[in-house]
């Protein structure tokens, strides 16, 4: 399978065109992101073993969001039901690709945590709140830089892994290397991508600070507003625009089995 290089453009043309899958249908892609999102926290809430699970169930349910933006990519019908759609076919290798998200996650920690002692990993595995110390020396920063750095070339790895897998049959590993091989062809795409995504939350925030500002006895409202469109705009674009993205570079190499 072989990834087409597109131009810089289309990393703003993913994001407009996942939106505009989102005005197709608006109501049930956010209703399944957001029963996503609820049955992740859900799933969390068993101590250690609950992420593990919900790490290991991610390419399956990437997967199943993919099948709801095709199916509205197409007209077709769309519901609850594919909500776990992405279980149906190709289970085993989806679980092996958590499983290696997973180590590699906790790896990369890992290296991390010889820069600042584990701050960072405890920061995201229990949620606890960085010593005064390890903001101070920089060490938390360090780590955080190292992290990132490492945390990208894995992301390029994962960014279509999981339709390779759940769509074609690939195994993880020449998922994974697909996968990586088509985001670096792509890296131009990818960095207005970000910009993109970047500019648009700086937007965002520009505006609710602009309105709490001049309206400082509604800040509360001014949250729950900023809440309600991550959720009911942002989130639902993005992951749509991860379709758009894998339709535009995988579409003339391969089709949906």
């Amino acid at each position: 399978m072989q990834a087409l290089s597109l131009p810089a453009s289309s990393g703003w043309r993913w994001l407009s065109e996942g939106f505009r899958l989102l005005r197709k249908s608006h109501a049930m892609l956010t209703l399944l992101v957001i029963s996503y999102w609820m049955l992740m926290v859900f799933v969390s809430l068993i101590p250690v073993i609950g992420t593990i699970i919900g790490t290991l169930c991610i390419p399956a349910f990437s997967v199943s969001l993919m099948n709801a933006c095709q199916s509205i990519d197409r007209g077709g019908p769309v519901g609850l039901r594919l909500l776990f759609s992405g279980f149906a076919s190709h289970l085993r290798p989806l679980l092996i690709l958590g499983a290696i998200y997973l180590v590699a996650t906790l790896g990369i920690l890992g290296l991390s945590s010889l820069f600042d002692d584990g701050v960072l990993m405890r920061m995201i595995l229990t949620g606890r709140k960085p010593p005064e110390e390890a903001l101070r020396d920089g060490s938390l920063l360090k780590a955080l830089q190292i992290a990132l750095a490492l945390l990208a070339p894995l992301m390029m790895a994962y960014w279509y892994a999981p339709a390779l897998t759940g769509w074609h049959g690939l195994p993880p590993g020449k998922s994974l290397f697909f996968s990586f091989v088509a985001c670096a062809r792509n890296w131009r795409a990818f960095m207005v991508y970000g910009l993109g995504l970047v500019g648009i939350v700086t937007a965002l925030m520009l505006l609710i600070g602009i309105f709490t500002m001049l309206l400082p006895g509604l800040s509360g409202l001014s949250a729950t507003v900023s809440t309600m469109l991550i959720a009911l705009v942002l989130a639902p674009t993005i992951f749509a625009s991860f379709y758009v993205s894998y339709r535009d570079v995988f579409v003339s190499n391969a089709s949906q089995a």
